[in-house]
């Protein structure tokens, strides 16, 4: 049986950290701006693409770097303020994709492998990356491609705010021409190995047998022979929010009955609340998925006042069902997320409060902590 064809987007939010100081500060706009410590010892965290004109680059010293541009404008940065823009980031794809890798705070994969038999990867990628751009105002580059790696080049060929894909079957063209540098991990030590054998592009890698690459290199010069021929392939770790907790169901048949979804709904939600309360946490903010039988995927959130109830939370979990669902389509997945956590800054104990409804959910859990998560349910999930 053969294999689906593999489509992997690799999503990179262009000078990130910078990118948030514009949108704080528009006034930064295109101009030679420099993240990081500005001590004798600092280093650069990020640079706008104003200040890369001048040779700066993330990594330097900020003593050489403001000789290089003593105009820079020097910023310390706002680290509370790029974990929120990447969290924002991180909840819009992980309502659309299928499944995606957080790789760092600016960096994503995502696999859509077999979705194409429903529509084009490409202009789903595309569609994100507007959805994206559009609700948190930063510029984003991709590549897309068969495998993570050839990704993460074609989105290093495609900044600043671009896009490229590279076609199944033209991988090893695409990357033919380009600086052998441009693969990850060959640098300072790599590097000069490679241009004393007379290697300088991609294609010059080729060759080479991999063995005599073998011994100049070890194991690494098969790797960049593999690579090379478009063949080096990364598995996706997917990845797992710790700053939502989330729940979904993929029906062994599609479906169309919503008192069904209905009542899977209201078992995930009793699901989410509960682990909300095991980990001492309120939400602010839930939301519901839904994905149909043509994998096109639907979601809406809806923010909150802080709680850890069921009885909160579900009216308006299926409040979202009914804004999502027509009843026309056949529904192959179901999900609900719980996100923009609080513990008040120190975990409070949920349930000394004297409020009636805390002293029933310390009740309610107290069986479920001893008989399992489903000892208790509400009558409408059974």
């Amino acid at each position: 049986m053969n294999q689906p064809q593999r489509y992997i987007a690799h999503f990179d939010l262009d000078s990130f950290f910078v990118s948030v100081e514009v949108i704080k500060n528009p006034a930064l706009q295109h101009q030679p701006v420099l993240v990081g410590g500005s001590s004798e010892r600092g280093v650069v965290a990020a640079c706008s693409y104003a200040a890369r004109k001048f040779g700066i680059h993330s990594a330097m010293p900020m003593k050489r770097a403001l000789q290089l541009c003593p105009q820079a404008i020097v910023l310390p940065g706002s680290y509370k303020e790029y974990s929120r823009f990447s969290n924002r980031v991180t909840e819009i794809i992980a309502l659309a994709a299928p499944a995606f890798q957080k790789a760092s705070i600016d960096e994503f994969y995502i696999d859509l492998t077999g979705m194409d038999t429903y529509f084009n990867p490409l202009q789903w990628t595309i569609d994100l990356r507007q959805q994206i751009m559009a609700a948190t105002g930063l510029p984003i580059s991709f590549g897309l491609a068969s495998t993570k790696l050839i990704a993460k080049i074609a989105t290093d060929e495609a900044k600043p705010s671009g896009y490229l894909f590279v076609q199944p079957g033209r991988e090893k063209e695409f990357l033919a021409p380009l600086p052998v540098q441009k693969i990850p991990g060959v640098g300072k030590h790599t590097l000069p190995v490679l241009q004393k054998m007379g290697i300088h592009t991609i294609h010059d890698i080729l060759q080479f047998a991999p063995s005599h690459l073998e011994q100049k290199l070890g194991k690494w010069g098969q790797t960049l022979h593999s690579i090379a021929n478009g063949h080096y392939d990364m598995p996706l770790h997917e990845s797992h929010e710790v700053k939502s907790i989330s729940t979904e169901q993929t029906f062994s048949e599609n479906t169309t009955d919503l008192l069904f979804l209905e009542k899977k709904l209201v078992q995930m939600t009793e699901k989410v609340a509960y682990e909300l309360r095991q980990d001492n946490l309120f939400t602010a903010c839930i939301a519901v998925k839904i994905r149909y039988a043509d994998f096109t995927t639907q979601s809406k959130q809806v923010t909150i006042p802080l709680t850890f109830c069921d009885d909160e939370l579900i009216p308006v979990a299926k409040q979202l069902l009914q804004t999502l669902y027509s009843g026309k389509q056949a529904v192959r997945l179901l999900g609900v997320r719980l996100s923009n956590l609080n513990k008040y800054g120190k975990p409070p104990d949920l349930f000394n409060a004297t409020h009636t409804k805390a002293s029933l959910y310390q009740a309610i859990d107290a069986v479920k902590n001893k008989y399992g998560n489903f000892a208790l349910r509400k009558g409408r999930s059974v």
